[in-house]
């Protein structure tokens, strides 16, 4: 039987930086097509997925089940159309699928469905569920003496539900330094910013007084996701968690840092606007000056 091999990982970042722009222009149509959806936070969130499904992770498109493979936990589910965007880049179905987000029938659900679509791991919608089940995924392997890796991405709104802290009190009293957590700090939710509705901080404190090892970077910068991950892979004594500061609606000029853009999507004309400035930025890119 010939041995399975984690998918190719790309290192150089002016590529991933393009990749980045190539999975954002494909959001912007499939939320078109849609006609409904979330815009912000799969936009913000789009470096993060790049670098974990193009460089960070071991998994292989080919072999979804792959028993060696990490596992990525998305636990602010309405943010799947740039997952979906990256898996389809990642070729675990066509891209031409996008198009079908939230259709009657289709497997794009609009919170992701496990058994739906092969790369997803759970099925996620009810928020502050994703980290307890990461933790459960991440004890299993401890316990199985597997050196598999969890991550999980959360939304910052969701450190408001009580269930994400028991999972984070759990985690860290088992010292699991084979998950890193994410959160997706663009500070918008549905009903106005975070600190509005609930003050998080100081969010950082918070985890490290539960054991956690805590990074903070500037998440639209996808050497700075990988640098922080691999810096996670080195600590062997307590979880890693990375907060994720990022832009909503990042290249975007109409829907960064608006949360009314939290939880709707894009008209046509609006598509083709957002398409048009993301490819000024990939003409950036590749002039070398992004």
């Amino acid at each position: 039987m010939t041995a399975v091999k984690p998918f190719p990982k790309i290192t150089n970042i002016k590529k991933l930086k393009l990749l980045a722009n190539a999975i954002r222009q494909d959001i912007i149509t499939s939320l078109v097509s849609a006609g409904s959806g979330h815009s912000a936070g799969p936009l913000g969130m789009t470096d993060v997925f790049t670098a974990l499904y193009f460089n960070l992770l071991r998994h292989n498109p080919q072999n979804p089940f792959w028993e060696e493979r990490d596992r990525f936990i998305l636990s602010n589910g309405h943010i799947c159309p740039g997952l979906y965007a990256t898996l389809a880049h990642a070729g675990y179905f066509p891209r031409t699928e996008l198009k079908t987000l939230r259709h009657f029938g289709t497997r794009l659900q609009g919170h992701p469905h496990r058994i739906a679509l092969p790369g997803l791991e759970t099925t996620s919608g009810p928020l502050g569920s994703g980290l307890s089940q990461a933790a459960g995924v991440a004890y299993a392997f401890r316990l199985d003496n597997k050196k598999n890796r969890v991550y999980c991405l959360m939304s910052d709104g969701e450190q408001e539900a009580g269930q994400t802290w028991e999972a984070a009190m759990f985690v860290g009293k088992n010292k699991l330094s084979n998950l890193t957590a994410l959160i997706d700090r663009n500070n918008i939710q549905i009903d106005g910013t975070t600190e509005e509705v609930m003050p998080l901080e100081p969010l950082a404190d918070k985890y490290r007084s539960f054991n956690w090892h805590v990074l903070e970077i500037d998440a639209n910068n996808v050497k700075a996701v990988i640098d922080a991950c691999n810096e996670a892979k080195a600590i062997t004594e307590r979880p890693t968690l990375i907060i994720a500061h990022n832009t909503p609606g990042k290249g975007v000029s109409f829907m960064e840092n608006n949360y009314e853009w939290h939880g709707k999507p894009p008209t046509a004309e609006q598509g083709k606007i957002a398409l048009r400035e993301l490819q000024v930025w990939r003409n950036q890119i590749l002039k070398g000056r992004d």
